[in-house]
């Protein structure tokens, strides 16, 4: 299936767009905020692996409905070394159908459900982690990708 195309404004200062990238691996991961716990241990997690995605030539973009401002300062914090992407209007976490009723402590309310998308180098989504648990997730994205990539050379 195609991803579905977008642009966001990034952290690099540009807007993001999807298409723009096409001739590399792309991995989209949708997380509820910054610097949150669960966000943040995933957010590191994915700055820790970023250089084994970049050698397997795959960008890393982090997207939620926080402001640019906010992302700035999480970016910063953390110096994480990819870029973040802010969807204030919430159209591309409703295209990517990521924004859904979600429960906590007995409430409930819309909220981003923390989701990854793997993207290929012609645009097609390879693979989908829904509902992710944090703990070792990036990892288990890379090792994907490793595999996925090395399919992709062997005749």
């Amino acid at each position: 299936m195609k991803a579905a195309n977008f642009t966001l404004p990034s952290t690099n200062k540009k807007n993001f767009t999807l298409k723009e990238s096409l001739g590399k691996y792309v991995v989209l991961y949708f997380y509820p905020k910054d610097d949150t716990p669960g966000c943040t241990i995933e957010t590191n997690d994915f700055n820790k692996l970023y250089s084994k995605f970049k050698k397997l030539d795959c960008e890393v973009y982090g997207i939620s409905k926080d402001n640019m401002k906010s992302h700035d300062k999480f970016k910063e914090k953390y110096k994480i070394k990819f870029d973040l992407l802010s969807d204030e209007e919430i159209k591309v976490l409703k295209k990517y159908k990521v924004w859904a009723k979600k429960k906590f402590m007995g409430r409930e309310f819309m909220g981003i459900v923390r989701t990854t998308f793997l993207i290929d180098k012609k645009g097609k989504t390879l693979k989908v982690w829904n509902n992710v648990k944090v703990k070792d997730h990036a990892k288990e994205v890379l090792e994907t990708l490793e595999i996925l990539s090395k399919n992709k050379k062997s005749p």
